[in-house]
């Protein structure tokens, strides 16, 4: 019997795995949205899908959710670590750029869509404060599904992203004030207690704030700095969880949602060299996470409840829809967004999002609203949720039929680093500062990485564009930005990991220029069979450049000297090149030597 409940315990896991990892790849293989899959999948497995059948069919309590109330805090916890990731792609700067965005239309479009969606519920028949609450809380958007889209489309750094994401960080920073409000409605206090609590909830909020930023600025550098001079990776992936979860749960205290707590961790841990190896660090558990989040929302889809009133659940959800659109689409244009932004944005802002959820249990467990209206608004909220995916690709196809316009003020913000396509020096030692001092004089973007913390350390000082991190990891190399990058130049002396990172970028992106350090001709020959487009060996440039100091300082003239040396270079090159492609036809293993071949005289674009 133990180990039946033990199992029971961890049925729902089980569920939730099941989904992760077998039916939303299935559903993949149809071209179906992954968030689509986990939301379609929460709405089957919940309590008003096949879980209401459970008490006739016993055997489908193996499969379903029983405890939906257990996931949420889980579930929680994909949205957090999405808003902690979304504040490592961005800057106090660049947030500051966005300023206008955030405290002009992200308010306009709170206030208007509130008093719009609470108007005509006050008109439908509620009281006032019933009217208030609905209007206030279906006036909030999805910031985990549009965050989300977004991100898998690599386009947060668009006009786009940067509009939507600026009315939705509002939205987070004013869940606070609202949750304040239905707790003093539920309570029927005086204006001078709502005055003076809500005050004391806003100073509250900017209290913690203050405090995650001055730990920020001043605590988690030398953290992570003394985490890493261990050289234990389960402490640094122990350091990053301990930083999201802790400001989270000072922002939760405070009041606040811990998303925005984590959005301020990243926000401050961006400046910092350990940014794209805490990134690398924490993206599988963002992505596991955020999935179990859209399934516990597929499983708070009452199915009976829009069943039993379709056509009203219909109507209201699409009234909701056009309403928050027409309005996010004039205020967008307003601020000067250009009109395929604003279309696009209209479109994922319209549908309800998750903290319409949290604000109506408030009001129901405060009686605030009466059940009927709460469980027709969640109802339409949810629905709406559930077509958020669809209404996002719906607004993709309408805005590119139209001429984008872009705003002076928009145009002006710098896109992120991660845009730019850029080399990647691997190292930063002597061979590898000289290398980025070439690529500055010449005016090529780039971007250092280094496992030791010291030449981190340095770099940052001098400032350079040097990170922390681990190169042999696929996730670190996406992260920075390998799809995009121009050229990957290896600079380290270390056989081992130059072999392992040759290995894995051939694998990520055959057609990229590698250029790498060896340690000698053996090691350049075997450098070129994994697929380098250039091995440089100590010991013969050594010997290549004491060769023109010596005939030079003989008399020899310096242009037949250059000419010599650089003949040498190449017969050497060729020489290695023709050694590694016949050991790899002797192993039969030459798939990696054509390219190597086709990309041995590329160089840099620019240089």
């Amino acid at each position: 019997m133990a180990g039946l409940s033990d199992a029971i315990v961890y049925k729902d896991v089980l569920v939730v795995l099941a989904t992760a990892g077998v039916t939303v790849p299935i559903l993949h293989r149809f071209n179906v949205n992954p968030i689509v899959g986990f939301l379609g999948a929460g709405v089957v497995a919940g309590p008003w899908g096949l879980g209401a059948l459970a008490t006739h069919i016993p055997a489908l309590q193996w499969v379903t959710i029983s405890n939906t109330e257990g996931m949420n805090g889980i579930a929680e916890l994909g949205v957090v670590f999405l808003l902690f990731l979304i504040g490592l792609e961005l800057s106090l700067e660049r947030l500051k750029s966005m300023r206008r965005l955030v405290f002009g239309l992200g308010p306009a479009q709170l206030g208007l869509s509130a008093l719009a969606i609470g108007a005509v519920v006050g008109l439908w028949g509620a009281p006032l404060a019933a009217a208030i609450v609905v209007g206030m809380a279906l006036a909030l958007s999805s910031t985990a599904i549009v965050i989300a889209l977004l991100s898998r489309q690599g386009r947060m750094a668009s006009q786009t992203g940067r509009a939507t994401f600026a009315m939705l960080l509002f939205e987070d920073i004013a869940v606070v004030p609202i949750l304040f409000v239905v707790g003093v409605l539920a309570t029927k206090s005086p204006d001078a207690s709502l005055t003076m609590g809500l005050g004391m909830a806003l100073g509250q909020a900017i209290l913690a704030i203050v405090l995650i930023i001055l730990f920020g600025r001043f605590v988690l550098r030398r953290l992570f700095r003394l985490v890493v001079g261990t050289g234990a990776q389960e402490l640094f992936v122990a350091a990053s969880l301990l930083v999201i979860l802790g400001t989270g749960v000072v922002a939760a205290i405070a009041g606040m949602s811990m998303a925005l707590g984590a959005f301020l961790a990243g926000l401050m841990l961006a400046e910092t060299e350990y940014r794209r190896a805490i990134e690398a660090t924490i993206e599988p558990f963002k992505g596991l996470l955020l999935g179990v989040f859209f399934f516990s929302v597929g499983t708070s889809i009452d199915i009976g409840r829009i069943l039993a009133d379709p056509v009203l659940i219909a109507l209201a959800t699409a009234g909701l829809l056009i309403a928050k659109a027409a309005i996010v689409f004039v205020l967008a244009r307003m601020f000067s967004i250009g009109t395929p932004a604003a279309i696009e944005s209209s479109f994922l802002m319209a549908p309800g999002g998750e903290f319409a959820f949290v604000v109506l249990g408030v009001a129901l467990a405060g009686g605030v609203i009466s059940p009927s209206l709460g469980a027709a608004a969640l109802a339409v909220t949810s629905l709406s949720m559930l077509l958020l995916p669809t209404l996002a690709s719906l607004g993709r196809r309408v805005s590119v039929r139209y001429t984008v316009t872009v705003a002076p003020e928009v145009a002006a913000i710098a896109p992120p680093v991660d845009e730019e396509a850029r080399a990647i020096i691997v190292g930063f030692g002597r061979v590898g500062r000289l290398v980025a001092d070439c690529l500055v004089e010449h005016r090529i973007p780039h971007l250092i990485v280094d496992r030791q913390v010291p030449p981190v350390s340095r770099g940052r000082r001098e400032g350079r564009p040097i990170y922390f991190g681990d190169p042999t990891q696929a996730a670190f190399l996406h992260a920075c930005g390998l799809e995009k990058a121009r050229a990957v130049i290896l600079t380290i002396d270390d056989p081992k990991a130059i072999d392992a990172i040759i290995v894995l970028v051939r694998q990520l992106r055959p057609d990229i220029p590698v250029v790498a350090r060896a340690r000698d001709a053996e090691h350049a020959r075997r450098l070129y069979s994994e697929g380098v487009t250039d091995a440089v060996p100590e010991t013969i440039e050594a010997s290549l450049q004491l060769s023109e100091a010596s005939l030079v300082a003989l008399g020899r003239p310096m242009g037949l000297v250059i000419a010599s040396i650089h003949e040498r270079r190449d017969q050497f090159r060729a020489s290695f090149q023709a050694a590694a492609e016949a050991a790899a036809g002797i192993r039969g293993d030459s798939s990696t030597l054509p390219s190597a071949r086709a990309m041995r005289t590329k160089r840099l674009p620019g240089a």
